[in-house]
């Protein structure tokens, strides 16, 4: 069996909910849903936009982290707390998956971990 690598992230809910940022076994990475948080455990600040901006910095370092880069995402999934966001953390997606053209999951929620959360995202890597 190939030997499972893991990433954190340092969101104060890895600990306290027991899982990791991301885990790679083989040529794939699964990135776990990436809410805002910044370095200090803050949420990021502004509106779904930085917010989404902030998830897909945290997830593509993750990927980067295991070897991978943006381009190997093959797979999202963007969880909007508000029908309104969803042109503003699209472009954010497509600036940072563009290139790599994802099949992508858009869908509303009734909210998330923090109640000031807009997003969350999630992603899947595939490496040559």
């Amino acid at each position: 069996m190939p030997t499972r690598h893991r990433t954190t992230s340092g969101s104060p809910y890895e600990a306290q909910f027991g899982f990791c940022r991301a885990v790679r076994q083989g040529n794939r990475i699964i990135v776990a849903g990436t809410g805002p948080i910044e370095e200090d455990g803050s949420t990021t600040p502004g509106g779904a936009a930085q917010q989404a901006a902030r998830c897909c910095e945290l997830i593509v370092a993750a990927i980067e982290e295991l070897g991978g880069s943006a381009r190997d995402v093959v797979r999202t999934r963007m969880l909007l707390t508000d029908f309104e966001d969803q042109e503003a953390v699209g472009a954010v997606h497509a600036r940072f998956f563009g290139d790599a053209k994802p099949a992508a999951t858009m869908a509303g929620v009734s909210w998330l971990c923090r109640k000031e959360w807009k997003v969350e995202i999630e992603a899947e890597a595939l490496l040559d």
